[in-house]
């Protein structure tokens, strides 16, 4: 993000440029934010701030209890309009990949939109401090990026040779995490080999497929699609290899839930080994 500070007639504002190069006049303080992403929601509340947030989404399940307090504005993908206009934003954040281009064009209309884009564990930690400037808090920022880079840093190297795996994120139709995605570089970090890596993005695969690449072991994330025991029973019954249930956040939540990434990696290396 760069950003210069100007005056304006009634309040000061900053210039910036969020992940898609556009350029943006936003306060140099935000009083009204609306968070459009469930990872970037959970990133405010450790950045301290409940007062300012005034809206996100259904699926912002974090921290407890703001999805009851705050307005609503609808899923990520399907924006109430409406609802985001009668809360008077002065900034909203939304992603590229996890909004659509549709919804950011409409609310720019509203309110300066910020969106950013995160395929790894650099670009999460520039994030976290492009927003804690942002939001003007980069102290508060920094730290965090700090506690997490030790986090991963104390990572132990993965055993050799690595479990082969393949991340669903769907059921019907069966998708997978491809290369390029935050994702596949978190599957990296926990030791694995994402036979999916060289498919771009979320590719629909089948049975035979699978069957066919051999991995060592399916993850079935927690989300998008909640996978359950019966899914992963079937699923075993059907290709005859391994499949573990996975929380899908230490892999898809590039915020502050990164913290507690490296602990859950090293148990999912436990039970692949």
């Amino acid at each position: 993000m760069r950003s210069a500070a100007s005056t304006g007639a009634t309040c000061r504002v900053r210039v910036v440029r969020d992940a898609l190069d556009r350029e943006l006049e936003v306060p140099l303080a935000p009083q009204r934010i609306v968070s459009l992403v469930p990872s970037l929601t959970e990133l405010l509340a450790d950045l301290e701030l409940d007062e300012q947030v005034v809206g996100l989404t259904t699926f912002c399940v974090r921290p407890p209890g703001w999805r009851d307090r705050k307005a609503r504005v609808g899923g990520t993908k399907r924006v109430n309009l409406e609802r985001v206009r009668a809360l008077e934003p002065d900034l909203i954040l939304a992603n590229q990949e996890e909004n659509t281009a549709a919804d950011v064009e409409a609310l720019s209309a509203l309110a300066p939109v910020y969106v950013t884009r995160v395929a790894d564990l650099p670009q999460a930690l520039a994030m976290i401090r492009d927003v804690g400037e942002l939001t003007a808090r980069p102290g508060q920022a920094a730290a965090l990026v700090e506690r997490i880079a030790a986090a991963f840093a104390s990572l132990q190297s993965p055993p050799d040779p690595r479990s082969r795996v393949a991340y669903l994120i769907w059921r019907e139709p069966l998708m997978v995490a491809g290369g390029g995605t935050f994702i596949d570089a978190m599957l990296d970090a926990a030791g694995c080999v994402n036979v999916f890596a060289d498919r771009e993005r979320y590719p629909e695969t089948t049975p035979a497929e699978l069957h066919g690449l051999a991995p060592d072991a399916l993850l079935l994330s927690s989300e998008p699609f909640p996978f359950e025991a019966k899914h992963a029973a079937a699923l075993v019954a059907e290709l005859g290899c391994s499949a573990l249930l996975v929380d899908g956040e230490p892999f898809s939540w590039y915020g502050s839930r990164l913290l507690a990434a490296p602990a859950c990696f090293l148990e999912l290396r436990a039970r692949l080994g």
